[in-house]
């Protein structure tokens, strides 16, 4: 194919992807369910399907995986994750087992196996911490009590998925019982190794790639992030494991310099990510994924609920906090389309397609949730004030 129509329909999809940022940003909204549907309406079985720039929006797709979590590792130190971990152990195993057991036990029912059930249940664990993020932002409510509670609950998923995501890695990769086993084995030394060191050598890493120049940082940093997302891949740790774990060990000015530098480049790169997800996913298979998904949505909602409540109670968070919590941390997104990624086909082709229309669904109430239960919050917060003056 000839490179100007390969740049005339790449020019478009990205320009198109533009102004459906542009719309959801008016609307309040997430683009990433945008940018699903995008890529569903110009893939396989879609409205208009594209073939020429299918070569970028793949090894685009991968970039876009390796910022999105290089970055999230850089807003933690390796001490804030044990720090956490330790102070908040307790509300994080709820969080996980409550909200993994609806994927786990639907993914069983549809008689995907252990290893469906393992890769759903982190599907329907982990909240989105950018859609979290900025729907905190746009309400104004950082400054809330509930807040940290929030926050430290979406850390903890953080830590979670950086054990959880190597071990699926290892375990789609093997085969017996035997080879399960080794790679298994392999990934948590090299987590726990990778840990050990970011914590107490973490400062020379970020000596090492110091610079005064943006463009050499810039360079430095996405170079290496690069090297070890592809190390990692090669001992089955997975590349977005790597580059949250080099995130980590980055830390100081040159995790504060780098972060404004790579941002533009997540951006980009993961829109890119999403697109490609929804280009690889064939649209007439959804019809066969609503029934779960409908089961797994309102599930969805309730345990998130739950586990807000639970997590701002322990606080000592009153009644109204407690139901602003929960509301907030309902929006699934950039974990589970990274699991539906590393999976594919290999549980079963409904798979990627029911992770795509529950993730569409709860990145559009995720946003709406906190607004739709302020009233509710309200007269919760009021009658707790009356049973105190009372």
């Amino acid at each position: 194919m000839g490179t100007a129509q390969l740049l005339l329909e790449l020019g478009a999809v990205l320009f198109g992807l533009g102004l459906v940022g542009r719309l959801a940003s008016r609307a309040g909204l997430s683009p990433v369910p945008l940018y699903l549907l995008a890529g569903l309406a110009f893939g396989t079985g879609g409205l208009l399907p594209l073939a020429a720039p299918d070569g970028f929006f793949e090894v685009g797709s991968e970039i876009g995986v390796v910022l999105l979590l290089l970055m999230l590792g850089l807003e933690y130190s390796a001490d804030e994750l044990f720090g956490q971990l330790r102070r908040q152990a307790p509300v994080g195993v709820v969080d996980v087992l409550l909200n993994g057991a609806p994927g786990a036990v639907v993914a069983l029912v549809l008689g995907w196996g252990p290893l469906g059930a393992l890769a759903m249940a982190g599907v329907t664990a982990v909240s989105s911490s950018g859609i979290v993020a900025k729907v905190l932002t746009d309400l104004g409510r950082l400054g809330n009590r509930e807040t940290p509670v929030v926050l430290g609950v979406l850390v903890l998923e953080d830590l979670a998925m950086a054990v959880y995501l190597p071990l699926l890695t290892a375990l789609l990769a093997a085969s017996g019982a035997g080879p399960m086993l080794v790679s298994v084995a392999v990934a948590a030394s090299v987590l726990v190794a990778v840990l050990v060191v970011a914590r107490r050598h973490g400062h020379l890493l970020s000596r090492l790639l110091a610079s005064d120049s943006s463009e050499t940082l810039l360079l430095l940093v996405l170079g290496l992030a690069l090297l070890v997302a592809g190390a990692a891949e090669g001992v089955h740790v997975s590349a977005a494991v790597g580059a949250f774990l080099l995130g980590i060990a980055i830390s100081g000015e040159v995790a504060t310099s780098a972060r404004p530098l790579l941002e533009p480049l997540r951006d980009l790169f993961a829109a890119v990510f999403f697109v490609f997800f929804g280009l690889t996913t064939d649209p007439r298979v959804l019809p066969q994924a609503l029934a779960p998904v409908a089961v797994l949505v309102v599930a969805g909602v309730a345990t998130k609920m739950a586990t807000g409540w639970l997590a701002a109670r322990r606080a000592g968070i009153g009644p109204g906090g407690r139901i602003r919590a929960g509301a907030a941390l309902v929006p699934r997104g950039e974990f589970s389309i990274v699991i539906a990624g590393l999976v594919g086909s290999a549980v079963d082709p409904l798979f990627a397609p029911t992770v795509a229309a529950y993730v569409l669904v709860l990145a559009v109430l995720g946003p709406l949730a906190p607004r739709v239960t302020d009233p509710l919050a309200h007269r919760a917060a009021v009658r707790a004030r009356r049973a105190a003056a009372g």
